[in-house]
């Protein structure tokens, strides 16, 4: 029985599901929206949410605590400046996912997973005649 044990296990060992989710964490800080399955995405939003609630605290511990995490120091200044200002005045709900389909290959349910206000960056192709 599994009584009081939360969390999906994925099929991996916890070594590999703390790697993984460290990983995802900041890949999804660094580029602001990621592609991954529906599953994971929704045993990642807990996650996310409490590096951003680390990086709204600001102090020097919240700090730390984060880098004990995220392992990447300019992704963690990112979330500690840019992201944290974005999301100063909101009291949660700072990520979103968004069903995208099935994959071909297994059939997995897809998913993408963003920080609320996430804008495509729009590059400008110059063409010359």
């Amino acid at each position: 029985m599994r009584h009081n044990n939360s969390g999906r296990k994925l099929g991996r060992t916890s070594s590999h599901r703390e790697a993984m989710f460290r990983n995802m964490v900041t890949s999804l800080f660094e580029h602001e929206r990621i592609t991954t399955t529906k599953e994971k995405a929704k045993e990642l939003r807990p996650i996310a949410e409490k590096m951003i609630t680390l990086a709204k605290r600001g102090d020097q511990h919240a700090r730390r605590q984060a880098l004990g995490f995220i392992r990447s120091k300019g992704v963690v200044e990112k979330l500690f400046t840019t992201i944290q200002s974005q999301f100063a005045d909101r009291a949660g709900g700072y990520t979103r996912i968004l069903l995208t389909g099935v994959r071909q290959g297994d059939a997995a349910q897809m998913a993408i997973i963003e920080l609320v206000g996430y804008q495509e960056k729009t590059e400008k192709v110059d063409k010359e005649n």
